[in-house]
């Protein structure tokens, strides 16, 4: 039967939560600060479940990117993964996606993190697929909309079956590390659950 490896992204494979970590770069750690004050209060509602993780996201993102020309984020992305990449991916994950190569399964990755940034991640890592977030870009230009589900709980299921229909022709090994996780855990055939946090 053929075997699938889908990982959990952020906390997972890396070190750091990815999205966090690029608005930094992108926007040097003040910035980030005087946003994260500025909608704190969404936040705390997110965490309460009284606001919509999805929602929540796409408003920070467009407060920093809306308008940007695609062209221009995606060198922001690049630059991102030559510059902080390779030390926010736990080596115990790089080795793991590896043997699992070796053996001649598919490796997946899952994530609530933009796709733009996470695919150069993916490629360094020879992942087979990438199921991540994507953003909405108009007229070259970034909309500040997503054009998915936040990939996040129940989406990264839906996102594996998009992907995968028949569920009873593969053999499921899922890795995560939080609640957003959940699903995907639940729905594999192994779970591995914070298996490279030190």
């Amino acid at each position: 039967m053929k075997r699938i490896a889908a990982f959990d992204f952020d906390g997972t494979i890396t070190r750091k939560d990815t999205l966090i970590e690029f608005l930094r770069f992108a926007g040097g750690s003040v910035r980030f600060y005087v946003v994260f004050a500025l909608y704190f209060p969404l936040l705390v509602l997110m965490k309460l479940k009284l606001y919509s993780n999805h929602k929540t996201k796409e408003k920070i993102f467009a407060h920093y990117f809306k308008g940007m020309p695609i062209g221009q984020f995606d060198d922001l992305c690049r630059r991102f993964f030559d510059q902080k990449g390779h030390s926010l991916i736990y080596a115990e994950a790089k080795a793991q996606i590896a043997k699992y190569k070796a053996q001649g399964d598919e490796v997946v990755i899952i994530s609530a993190s933009i796709e733009n940034w996470v695919r150069y991640f993916a490629d360094a890592l020879q992942a087979d697929k990438l199921l991540a977030t994507q953003i909405e870009v108009k007229d070259g230009k970034i909309t500040g909309r997503f054009l998915t589900a936040n990939c996040y709980g129940k989406e990264k299921v839906n996102r594996l079956l998009s992907a995968y229909p028949e569920r009873d022709k593969y053999f499921l090994i899922a890795y995560g590390d939080s609640r957003g996780d959940r699903e995907l855990l639940q729905f594999a055939d192994e779970q591995h659950y914070k298996q490279f946090k030190k």
